[in-house]
């Protein structure tokens, strides 16, 4: 069982990356991703992990004020919710701010039906930094907010829409930061920035349960057909998600592990290097339905999630998943540092220039 946005109970083995659906030339060309991570970055392995320390190249730093401003810039539209005025303006304003950084910016607008079949207005933003560059490496986030409050303490104030300041605002500011610095250093290779859509309007907590999954990650679904109908092939993913709130931690995702381990490795070991440690734990985590999952089934690419995994609180997202509660005041700029850091590290780490 796969349950959105919370860890199950499934056993937490280190099996072998699923390759459901995959073409013998497919299945090869994973493997050889596999054999070739490691070997790019610089590191050896020891009975299938990553080296306790990694050589490190230089790397721009992430300035954590700059990815704030870009939260609160988010949340200023108010809820970005499908079919809202916030929704297509903010997506206006993120068109606008990745070409003002030198990227190549296109979008696909569609319609794809809701739990409930109604019509929900979609906008999936794709953003690439040296577009001419063959060697590609991709980025994701949503960037939608919740219709929704469901998981509210105050239950009057279910059916009001989620600020989305970490889960949404945090990933995509993340990601326009990293694009802001990488555009301004340069890079040997290509990195393509995507924000899904519909990521967060599944089947709401009082609504029936009909057991659908589907209803989740609506716009990384779609994009993830578009991309493996063109054959769209980057070296490997990560996408990011709820990588702001205070108190977060990141234990190891199990698909992340089942389909992409030596990105998992090789993240959590670089965020540990750089000083990180309280927030990139050694630890599994549950399987969680996020937008990095049709980026695997249905793209083919690696892709991994950073996502938290909170011990202790109501929900392992932290205290203000999919409450009135998300917003700017409870994001802390230190833990997007720490995933920004990490990820430009990653990006530089393999630099050729």
């Amino acid at each position: 069982m796969i349950i959105k946005h919370r860890n199950n109970t499934c056993s937490q083995q280190h099996t072998a990356p699923s390759l459901i659906g995959r073409a013998g030339g497919e299945s090869a060309f994973f493997l050889l991703f596999l054999l070739t991570f490691f070997v790019s970055c610089g590191g050896r392995t020891r009975q299938g992990t990553t080296p306790d320390t990694i050589a490190l190249q230089p790397a721009p730093a992430f300035v954590a004020d700059s990815a704030m401003a870009y939260v609160e810039a988010q949340c200023a539209f108010g809820p970005r919710v499908p079919g809202s005025q916030a929704h297509e303006a903010c997506a206006d304003w993120l068109v606008g701010k990745f070409q003002s950084f030198g990227a190549e910016v296109s979008e696909v607008r569609t319609t794809l039906n809701g739990y409930d079949g109604q019509p929900m207005t979609c906008r999936n933003i794709q953003a690439r930094l040296f577009p001419d560059a063959i060697d590609r490496i991709l980025i994701t986030a949503h960037w939608d907010s919740r219709a929704w409050a469901d998981n509210d303490p105050d239950d009057t104030r279910h059916h009001t829409p989620v600020p989305a300041a970490n889960d949404g605002a945090s990933g995509v500011a993340v990601m326009l930061e990293m694009a802001r610095t990488i555009a301004a250093t340069g890079l040997s290779y290509g990195i393509d920035f995507v924000c899904f859509d519909l990521e967060d309007q599944g089947t709401p907590e009082w609504a029936e349960d009909t057991g659908e999954e589907s209803f989740w990650c609506l716009g990384s679904r779609y994009w993830a057909q578009q991309a493996a109908a063109i054959g769209y092939r980057p070296r490997y993913g990560v996408n990011l998600d709820m990588v702001g709130g205070r108190g977060a931690r990141f234990a190891q995702e199990g698909f992340s592990r089942q389909y992409a381990k030596p990105v998992v490795d090789m993240v959590w070991h670089l965020g540990i290097q750089l000083g990180f440690g309280e927030y990139f734990v050694l630890k599994d985590a549950g399987y969680v339905t996020d937008d990095h999952l049709p980026v695997n089934r249905i793209a083919y690419i690696p892709c991994i999630d950073i996502i938290p995994s909170v011990e202790g609180a109501a929900s392992s997202f932290g205290p203000t998943w999919h409450t009135l509660s998300d917003t700017p005041e409870n994001i802390d700029p230190a833990v997007m540092q720490a995933v920004g850091q990490t990820l430009l590290q990653l990006i530089y780490n393999d630099n050729k220039q």
